[in-house]
């Protein structure tokens, strides 16, 4: 089955429902896939008309950067390709104008990607994490005028508060300035917080959301057996558990362990495995534009490219909601049903 598109939002750019993840392009982690490993990967995606490359300026010491430029340059098929790659962390310790969102180090961030990936414009460039200090006036004004010198096509905002969103897509607006297409940000059955506050601002905004994790690192998998609320079986999840990283530490709950024995259950009921139905349902929540994957072997790809050919019943979808439903905390409370009957007196009403 060939791949579907959608827009970035409500920007022009045509980007296929699955985006192909680069963080593991590269052996210089200890971990990750070598250069044939993944020239086939990427042929494999394009085969399966796939068009979006995610990268990092940091992704294995930029090493996923130039494996994506040599790909591209043997290939020639630079501009059929949507490239993505993200700026914001840190390259030389002890310089603080080497990090950050500031214009300073954006100019260095961007430049070192280009020279990177052997191509004198990205498509989409993202700002990886908010640094809590560069004002959004700077960061909009600076990602304009990139857009503007034709350097950059599109951007969007990674791993960042709500309300800087707002902010920024308002900035935009306002001054005539180009304005965020893309929103990056963690999402899964497992990590549903923002559903609270991104998924909606997002919507109102015109802003497509593309999800990171789809997978929760591999838990959403079912490789995976609990040993009290630990993970056992074969897998990086595995064996960096305990290793302190609060991205991973924070897996290892009851509560996710409901989630994935309740994800096995409707997956043997499809008769699909695990992941492909974890990334059936994130890839058809509201505003999800493009997921993003991750693969280190092609058959993992082939097998997580499948997710969208099947439709996942209500029934069972709404048995995976409601397992993973985020807990409802001030002020959502006053959003619930019950409240809006006292707001609107019980009258049903249809925002147009």
């Amino acid at each position: 089955m060939s791949m579907s598109y959608t827009t970035l939002g409500r920007s022009g750019l045509r980007v296929s429902r699955f985006t192909l993840g680069a963080m593991t392009f590269g052996t210089e982690w200890g971990w990750g896939a070598p250069e044939e490993t993944v020239f086939r990967l990427l042929d494999r995606f394009v085969e399966r008309g796939g068009n979006v490359l995610d990268t990092a300026d940091g992704y294995t010491g930029g090493s996923s950067e130039r494996l994506i430029g040599r790909w591209l340059a043997a290939r020639g098929n630079r501009e059929r390709m949507v490239v993505a790659t993200k700026f914001t962390f840190n390259a030389s310790p002890g310089d603080p104008n080497a990090g950050g969102n500031g214009r300073k180090n954006v100019f260095r961030a961007l430049e070192g990607s280009l020279a990177r990936l052997g191509t004198d414009y990205v498509d989409l460039y993202w700002l990886h994490a908010w640094d809590g200090i560069t004002p959004v006036e700077e960061v909009v004004a600076t990602l304009d005028g990139l857009v503007r010198q034709g350097k950059v096509r599109y951007y969007g905002f990674s791993d960042g508060p709500a309300w800087y969103l707002a902010r920024a897509q308002t900035l935009a607006e306002w001054r005539g300035f180009e304005r965020l297409a893309g929103l990056q940000l963690e999402y899964s059955l497992v990590e549903r917080n923002i559903e609270r506050e991104h998924v909606p601002a997002a919507r109102e905004l015109g802003v497509g959301l593309v999800p990171w994790s789809p997978l929760a690192s591999g838990l959403l998998s079912g490789k995976y057996r609990r040993e009290g609320t630990a993970a056992r079986g074969e897998g990086r999840l595995a064996a960096i558990q305990g290793g302190g990283n609060p991205a991973f530490e924070k897996l290892f709950t009851e509560r996710n362990w409901r989630i994935v024995d309740e994800l096995v259950a409707v997956a043997a009921e499809l008769g699909r495995p695990p992941a492909q139905v974890a990334l059936n349902w994130i890839a058809r929540q509201p505003a999800v534009a493009s997921v993003i994957l991750g693969a280190t072997k092609l058959a993992q790809l082939d097998d997580n490219l499948a997710a969208l050919e099947f439709e996942l019943p209500g029934a069972l979808a709404e048995r995976l909601e409601r397992v993973s439903r985020p807990e409802t905390v001030h002020p959502y409370h006053f959003f619930e049903p019950t409240m809006r009957t006292m707001i609107d007196g019980g009258v049903t009403l249809e925002r147009r």
